[in-house]
């Protein structure tokens, strides 16, 4: 049986979240705020994720726009329990990753960056 193009995609999303256990869970998202595939926990609700993460991009594109900083490459918050990244797949399309408060960053960006080459393709 084919998998579909959703099913690659959280696919590619689960083999990110195994890649490293800094990562907790992990989204693709499209610029229109819409979930396009998800590894989620059922405790986060998709639509919030989806909404927030296409918001975010919107603006960090917008800031480092005006501010002359270039294209944006990614963004983050930091919490106290916390980080949530997000990273452009595309033009429409943003990778939105949950990871833990003591996460070696550079390595998950890494990942990030080659889970997102690979959705790019799948979109």
């Amino acid at each position: 049986m084919v998998k579909s193009r959703a099913e690659l995609m959280v696919d590619r999303l689960r083999a990110l979240q195994a890649s490293t256990s800094d990562i907790e869970a992990s989204a693709i998202v499209s610029v229109d705020g819409l979930i396009m595939a998800s590894a989620l926990p059922a405790s986060v609700e998709e639509d919030r994720v989806s909404a927030m993460s296409a918001a975010m991009l919107s603006l960090g594109e917008r800031i480092a726009g005006e501010l002359g900083r270039g294209l944006l490459n990614q963004v983050y918050v930091r919490g106290s329990h916390g980080y949530v990244l997000l990273m452009s797949v595309g033009e429409d399309a943003v990778l939105t990753v949950l990871a833990h408060e003591g996460a070696k960053l550079g390595l998950v960006f890494l990942d990030m960056r080659r889970a997102a080459k690979d959705l790019a393709v799948l979109l």
